[in-house]
């Protein structure tokens, strides 16, 4: 096992007038779980394809534990890799694909046996050994490929959107056999998705990205409870948090001629045009007369213990769809009118200019 270090690491496509990562310095800890999330084009992928060895460094260096590998060859930076596609030999069966790597690396036949056997054991792969790919679904052939990475023994595995051919409920029970998996290993794991459910429910940390730059990097509580800036307020969270644009006045936010109350540690901050940010749950319903933002209900989302109201707001500086969070069982209806409020403590402050952050 290994940490993994990148220092000010650049990959500069040729052809191309900006970077795709222009200078990524993170530090993963060995035996984390890192993931690595951001919308498509950030340059997660590539990140990761840097740490294995797959894209050139242009600058800055990599390192796995106190080795440098910024110019090794990916065969031999002792990493695994698992792809999107599970990469599987159609012809091999299952045990073969398992032990293709060891048999390239010479490893004795009976060691070889005995190491399948075992990782077939950890995945539930043992009944299906003698099966080639084809007869397997999507979940099956995504844990072979984890298979395929744990024999080797690697001090780093790097995984590539791995879930992302799955269906939805396979989706949630394979990256629960992930977590659950690399927390049994104590494998240092970078791990790369635009999915961020997934981001929160498997990382031990998680880094946001955005256009090859690192936003913030904390546990997945710390990026929902206090999100360095406009980026990854918004990016973290399902569904996503509510944020409105209005004007700092005596230590309140006026948006319109609704007042929002903030958190006294913003207040010293604010100045002219800010952005306040509320998640769904921290909505409470009040009646009309005592005030609060009128939503008019456009689409209610059933969930069973809870709904998601989606509803238009004519005050300036809302958001087209305001998102509340509401009871599964007493809740409003399509075509009503309902008025919300807040505390302060729940309240998000943002510089609109900056992004950044003004609320502690």
């Amino acid at each position: 096992m290994a940490s993994v270090t990148f220092e000010k690491a650049q990959r500069w496509y040729p052809g191309t007038d900006e970077p795709a990562v222009p200078g990524i310095s993170l530090e993963i800890k060995d035996g984390e779980f890192m993931v690595l999330v951001g919308p498509s084009g950030c340059g997660k992928s590539t990140t990761l394809r840097m740490l294995a060895g797959l894209e050139e460094v242009n600058d800055g260096r990599i390192y796995i534990g106190d080795r440098e590998v910024t110019n090794v060859p990916p065969k031999d930076r002792d990493i695994a890799m698992v792809f999107q596609n599970y990469a599987l030999y159609p012809h091999m069966s299952v045990e073969e694909n398992m032990a293709f790597s060891l048999k390239m690396a010479k490893v004795p036949a009976a060691e070889r046996k005995e190491r399948v056997a075992k990782a077939a054991e950890i995945l539930g792969l043992t009944e299906y050994l003698e099966r080639k790919p084809k007869a397997l679904s999507g979940g099956q052939r995504q844990r072979v490929a984890m298979g395929r990475a744990i024999v080797r023994a690697p001090q780093v595995f790097c995984m590539d959107e791995p879930l992302s051919n799955l269906d939805a409920k396979m989706r949630v029970q394979t990256r629960t056999d992930i977590a659950r998996l690399q927390q049994d290993l104590g494998v240092t794991t970078v791990y790369v998705t635009h999915d961020q459910v997934e981001a929160m429910t498997m990382g031990d940390r998680v880094a946001v990205m955005k256009l090859g730059v690192l936003q913030q990097v904390d546990t997945p509580l710390k990026l929902y409870d206090k999100p360095a800036n406009l980026f990854v307020a918004g990016f973290i969270g399902s569904p996503q948090m509510n944020l409105m644009e209005g004007t700092a006045v005596d230590g309140d936010v006026k948006l319109g001629k609704f007042t929002v109350p903030v958190d006294p540690t913003a207040e010293r901050k604010m100045s002219g045009k800010v952005t306040v940010g509320v998640r769904p749950e921290s909505w409470r319903m009040v009646t009309a007369e005592e005030g609060g933002l009128p939503v008019k209900v456009t689409v209610v989302e059933e969930l069973g213990a809870d709904s998601f109201v989606y509803g238009t707001c004519d005050v300036e500086g809302t958001p087209s769809n305001v998102i509340v969070r509401v009871s599964g069982r007493n809740h409003p209806q399509k075509g009503e009118t309902l008025h919300v409020t807040t505390d302060p403590q729940n309240v998000h402050v943002f510089d609109t200019e900056t992004g950044e952050r003004l609320s502690d």
